[in-house]
């Protein structure tokens, strides 16, 4: 059975606290689709695809990192990501996360999305622009647009993730 509890957005009030509230509430969705699990029921796949819990977990977290530390503020990649050959290994973050525990995974998530409220927090506003430029377009983004990325991504992986949980134990629901 599952034990998390997530928070529902407001339904009114500021901008940013609504973007992050929505973001919380989809990266609480993804914590509780992998609450309770065994190592090896993170790492189970449901072919034909290789995508785990454990990968989503760890790729979310990798996510995390890159769009709000290194992307906004234009800071090093945390030393998990570091030194990562990304060209060679594109899928690094989804396969070295089987070897890790469960525990580990969840509090590096934990930990990576409470350095991005950090950020958010500290932001001087929702218009401030990142540091670093899109490798696409070469513009900045504005904070406003990285929160709205990261909950399309998070959402985006919360319905993965809630279809591999049904899959290993049958568990359903928000």
């Amino acid at each position: 059975m599952l034990s998390r509890v997530r928070t529902d957005p407001p339904e009114y009030g500021p901008e940013r606290e609504q973007l992050g509230a929505y973001l919380d509430y989809q990266r609480e969705t993804v914590l509780l689709k992998a609450d309770g699990l065994t190592a090896e029921q993170l790492a189970r796949t449901v072919p034909p695809s290789s995508l785990t819990l454990a990968g989503l977990l760890n790729h979310l977290a990798f996510v995390e990192d890159f769009w709000f530390r290194v992307t906004f503020l234009g800071l090093p990649p945390d030393e998990l990501w570091a030194g990562v050959d990304w060209e060679a290994d594109p899928d690094f973050e989804f396969r070295t996360a089987v070897g890790c525990t469960p525990e580990e995974l969840r509090e590096r998530y934990r930990a990576t999305c409470a350095r991005s409220r950090q950020v958010v927090a500290e932001a001087a506003s929702l218009d401030q622009l990142s540091v670093s430029r899109s490798r696409r377009t070469g513009n900045h983004r504005d904070l406003r647009w990285i929160l709205l990325h990261l909950i399309e991504e998070t959402a985006r992986h919360a319905g993965h993730a809630d279809l591999l949980r049904e899959a290993i134990d049958g568990t359903t629901g928000d």
